[in-house]
């Protein structure tokens, strides 16, 4: 079970795919807050020396210097070693990668840490190394032991939780059942109250079809699928609208109206928050017993080692997991429900 953490415990950063860009802008957002962020101390999770390695455009900053300064006391050393070599990614490496989230998710379940910062990483050189989940999200939730993990999207601007993420389109009416979306309707909504603090959150569910279904004549999911798992929803003292038109859900003033929005499939909810926030987006991992954030993007190899890396989203995310993590230390996940 899942101790408590104070509300001065640190939020750890993990290196991510060394070849990759999450070192860097790891490195870059632990200076970027000076090493603390409000009562939290950062830490960096992996191998001392990637990160003794990383060459960000930052480096030549006093900001930069002040992090690589404290890299010793600072990192939580893997007993597994990784080497870096920018862009040319090596499965020898994996279980450096892994056995920092794992490091990272056991100090969060001890109550040592107060939340886990994820920098990117590769699945395919994961899988060439025996990895057996598809991502993070899978591997989080074995970890965790939570019984289902939700993808969210979350910035200033907009929070879109997509109900299938990486299924073929064709495939997604199928995916798309009652029990579904009710089970994800309720990981989203009581995460907006535990870890957003927000004390009724309002949740916007899109139909599936154009229009949502106008009626029937587009399709029938929104009225035998998605409907009924809404006024399930609502029997429980959950305050949601929907099926909406997903075309007109995210202008402005209709985005004035919800605090997070439920969308059928992978692209129904990314292109909004992308076009909205495509720099400082952040990955939030819903439905786990502790706080887990990471930035948008991937391990952007072509860059990697070049100075280029931005560093904007990782800088988001980490200031998403200390909110969260406040969040959590104010209000028990006990009282999370209505």
């Amino acid at each position: 079970m899942r101790s408590s953490a104070k509300a001065d415990a640190p939020i750890l950063i993990t290196m991510g795919e060394p070849a990759g860009v999450g070192p860097e802008v790891a490195l870059a957002a632990f200076a970027h807050f000076g090493g603390k962020i409000g009562k939290r101390p950062l830490k960096l999770v992996g191998d001392p020396q990637v990160f003794g390695r990383v060459e960000h455009r930052a480096a030549r900053s006093e900001a930069s210097s002040v992090a690589r300064a404290t890299i010793e006391k600072d990192v939580v050393a893997t007993s597994a070693r990784a080497t870096r070599t920018p862009g040319k990614p090596d499965s020898v490496n994996a279980d450096a990668v892994t056995e920092a989230i794992a490091i990272a998710v056991k100090a969060c379940l001890d109550g040592d840490a107060g939340a886990v910062v994820t920098a990117p990483i590769h699945k395919a050189v994961l899988k060439a190394a025996g990895f057996p989940h598809p991502g993070h999200t899978e591997f989080l939730a074995e970890l965790t032991g939570a019984r289902r993990a939700v993808m969210m999207l979350a910035s200033d601007t907009l929070r879109v939780v997509p109900l299938t993420i990486h299924t073929p389109l064709a495939e997604v009416p199928r995916a798309v059942t009652k029990q579904a979306v009710f089970d994800t309707g309720e990981i989203i909504l009581t995460a907006l109250r535990r870890d957003f603090g927000i004390l009724n959150p309002r949740l916007a569910v899109a139909g599936l079809n154009p229009h949502a279904g106008e009626d029937g004549v587009l399709g029938g999911e929104e009225i035998s699928v998605i409907a009924p798992a809404i006024a399930a929803l609502k029997a429980r003292g959950f305050n949601i609208v929907g099926p909406l038109s997903a075309d007109t859900m995210f202008h402005e003033e209709a985005r004035k109206d919800y605090d997070a929005a439920l969308c059928m499939y992978h692209d129904q909810a990314l292109i909004p928050i992308k076009t909205l926030n495509f720099w400082d987006g952040v990955n939030v991992t819903l439905g786990l017993p502790i706080v887990r954030t990471s930035p948008d993007h991937g391990t952007a190899f072509g860059i990697a080692g070049t100075g280029k890396a931005d560093a904007r989203s990782m800088i988001a995310a980490v200031a998403m997991a200390a909110k969260m993590a406040d969040a959590r230390s104010v209000r028990p996940a006990s009282e999370a429900k209505p």
